[in-house]
């Protein structure tokens, strides 16, 4: 088969189909005849959220990207369960008129994650402080092998099983560089993760047929520098390091925003040849 007869669309359905291997998908989708010639423009972007927050945490870096001309999507999860949040994503996938570059924070990387190797029109991944898991692994065995962070310290779950921040351990630690007042608003909106989400193993994951790129936020006090580092290294991703909190996107849009941008170009079309 020809890499130069064959879109990300079409290679994606003869993955559906068991006509291709995964391995084979890989090698065909991460070659730059099929990431550039076969997108012919710059990919959609869609923003996944992760717990402890909505999708009203990507406004600063929505600006950004849609000052450059991208057509950005950052819906809200209803983190009730991986599936239901894969869902969710796929949902917003089928809305996408062409290429999709994904962006997942924190839990958001789950979700991409888990969409596997079925992932129609997506020709990129970029992780934000994010889980990179692989196969097998769960959240809750990877945050059982160390202490628990401050961030996550005093998790408050309810009645029906969905873990919500303490004010002060998501002010001061998850939003650690965020300014006071706007981060007592996010906590004020926080979107809760249920408990039974820890539990889920992950199948087959999406960054071993997909290009990557991952931010490490050098500051974390939810998910550890050194584990941020793993994942990246892991999945071969393009990595860069900024000196943020959990929350980048909030406190350092410009280089979040810089950081998709790269990845955009990388997988279509670069913004001076358009």
């Amino acid at each position: 088969m020809s890499n130069e007869s064959k879109s990300v669309q079409e290679l994606n359905e003869l993955l559906e189909r068991g006509e291709i291997s995964p391995e084979a998908y890989a090698e065909y989708t991460t070659a730059d005849v099929v990431l550039s010639s076969s997108t012919g423009r710059r990919p959609n972007i869609v923003l996944i959220h992760g717990a402890g927050v909505d999708g009203s945490c990507w406004s600063r870096v929505i600006e950004r990207l849609q000052a450059g001309g991208f057509d950005v999507r950052a819906p809200q999860f209803p983190l009730s369960s991986l599936a239901d949040d894969v869902a969710r994503l796929r949902q917003v996938l089928g809305l996408q008129d062409g290429p999709t570059l994904l962006v997942g924070h924190s839990y958001g990387g789950q979700i991409i994650t888990a969409l596997g190797a079925q992932a129609p029109n997506v020709v990129g991944l970029v992780y934000v402080a994010a889980f990179g898991l692989d196969e097998g692994e769960s959240l809750g065995a990877l945050l059982s092998q160390g202490p628990v962070t401050p961030a996550l310290a005093h998790l408050i779950t309810d009645a029906r099983g969905f873990n919500w921040f303490s004010e002060d351990d998501f002010v001061n630690h998850f939003a650690a560089d965020v300014d006071t007042t706007q981060a007592r608003v996010l906590y004020a909106v926080q979107q809760p993760l249920t408990g039974s989400a820890l539990g889920e193993v992950m199948g087959f994951p999406a960054w071993k047929t997909l290009p990557s790129w991952y931010l490490v936020a050098q500051n974390d006090e939810a998910l550890p520098p050194d584990t941020e580092r793993q994942f990246a290294a892991r999945m071969g991703a393009t990595t860069v390091e900024i000196p943020s909190s959990h929350l980048p996107m909030v406190s350092h849009p410009s280089e979040v925003a810089d950081l998709i941008e790269k990845a955009a170009d990388a997988v279509g079309v670069p913004a001076a040849t358009r």
